[in-house]
Order: C-alpha cells, then sequence, then structure tokens
C-alpha cells in the first residue's frame, strides 16, 4: 500500500493525524521538496532539519530513508543526505515509463471494472473538477489540493486492474512525477487545460474505449514534459542539475 502523501496545512480537520513522529516528518519535508522550499540537489543537513521540523536525529533519519524510496532524496552515505536532482533527462526517462506502466494498467482496470469502480471514478472526477476551478490561482494550497484530488482519480481509474506489482508500480512512478508536475502546473506560462484531459479520461473510460484512453492517457502524462522543455523551466534552474548558482 502506498503511504499517505498528503501535504495540506497541518492545521487542517480533514487529515488523519499521522500515526507516528517519523511519519509526520516524512509528510512535512516531503510537502516541502514538492513545493521547492528544499531545492533540488540541495544538502539535506540533520542538524538544519532536526531544528526545523522539531524531531530528534533519528526520527529524521528514518523520514529521510523513507523519501530515498520514494526517489526524492538520495543518500550519500558518509556525506548524509540530498534532495534528488531534476533534469530534462529524468523527466523524459520517467514519463516514458509511466506512460507504458499507466496505459496497461488502464486497459486491465478497463476489461474488470464494474459499477462500484464506475461509481468511484466518478466521484473522484468530481472532487477533482472542483479542485481544478481553483487551480488557476497558481497558489500552493491550490496546487496541494488539486495533486491530492489527481492522485485519488488517476489511483480510480486503475483500481480494477488485478496485478498488484502494476498497481504498486504505477503509483510509485505517478508520486515520482509529482514535482515535475508542480513545476508545469505552477510555474509554466500558461496553466494546462487539465479539466478537458481529464474529462476525455473518464468519458473514454466509462465508454469501455481503451485504445481511445490510452491515446488521451499518453497525451496527458507527456503535457508536462512538453510544457517544461517549450517553457525552458529546468534550463533556468541551475538547482535542478545539481550546479552551483
Amino acid at each position: 500500500m502506498p503511504r499517505d502523501i498528503s501535504f495540506a496545512p497541518r492545521a487542517a480537520t480533514t487529515l488523519p493525524a499521522p500515526a507516528t513522529l517519523i511519519e509526520a516528518a516524512y509528510r512535512d519535508i516531503r510537502r516541502d521538496i514538492v513545493l521547492g522550499v528544499h531545492a533540488a540537489g540541495e544538502k539535506l543537513r540533520v542538524e538544519h532539519l532536526k531544528t526545523r521540523y522539531a524531531v530528534s536525529s533519528g526520527t529524521l533519519r528514518e523520514a529521510l530513508a523513507l523519501l530515498v524510496s520514494d526517489s526524492l532524496v538520495v543518500s550519500q552515505g558518509q556525506r548524509g543526505f540530498s534532495v534528488t536532482p531534476m533534469s530534462v533527462d529524468d523527466l523524459e526517462d520517467l514519463s516514458y515509463v509511466r506512460s507504458l506502466v499507466e496505459t496497461e494498467a488502464a486497459r486491465q482496470s478497463l476489461a474488470r471494472g464494474n459499477d462500484e469502480w464506475e461509481a468511484r471514478l466518478v466521484s473522484c472526477f468530481h472532487c477533482l473538477s472542483l479542485a481544478e476551478e481553483r487551480l488557476g490561482a497558481r497558489t500552493p494550497e491550490a496546487y496541494e489540493e488539486w495533486e491530492r484530488r489527481n492522485f485519488e482519480f488517476h489511483e480510480a481509474l486503475v483500481s480494477a486492474c488485478a496485478s498488484t506489482r502494476l498497481l504498486s508500480l504505477r503509483s510509485t512512478l505517478h508520486l515520482q512525477a509529482e514535482r515535475y508536475r508542480k513545476l508545469s502546473a505552477l510555474e509554466g506560462p500558461r496553466p494546462r487545460d487539465v479539466h478537458n484531459e481529464h474529462q476525455q479520461i473518464i468519458d473514454f473510460a466509462l465508454a469501455r474505449d481503451a485504445d481511445k484512453l490510452v491515446d488521451v492517457l499518453q497525451r496527458h502524462i507527456r503535457r508536462p514534459v512538453d510544457v517544461i522543455l517549450k517553457s525552458k523551466l529546468l534550463a533556468d534552474r541551475h538547482a535542478a542539475t545539481g550546479e552551483a548558482a
């Protein structure tokens, strides 16, 4: 099962309390990495972080180990930890593999989905549509809500797939792409027309048209790549490639 990756402000009452201090630290650090508080390539100093997040060194290291498994943090042995760099090559490779995995999971899900699957998908799409209406504000809060609803929608789409390994890999790749989605959604020259893409996805899914669904999913996954490349968003960030500013 994937970890709870929600990172809404800690004052929010809609989120369950983290089960452990490790999970709380994991969620807080993950949120800050995705939102760019800790830049790509930045060294994560334990002494500084344990003060910032009010946890012990041991708890912090456990949380960082979870982030290593998410590919958001790199362990450098005796040299400690750093935020995983972002690059065009990584973005291209990640999007390519995501497309292969997600489209296969979607095909299998369409073949097995029942009435309950359709109801869940429709419900998640409704919540996502509401979040998309607020995405134009380009605020961190609007993005966080959208990302959570987007995750739930894509999970619902493939939830009838019978392969647990395929679903686990799909979820992992989706989370690994989150920083790139954030870069595209908040810092691109204009907002993505995500609602129309998601509308097409649910329409083809409910019609059980697997070929058309796969086509729109491939374009949907590729769109952030094109936005980032066209806007040179990674090229403008020295930290994204690990270069000195």
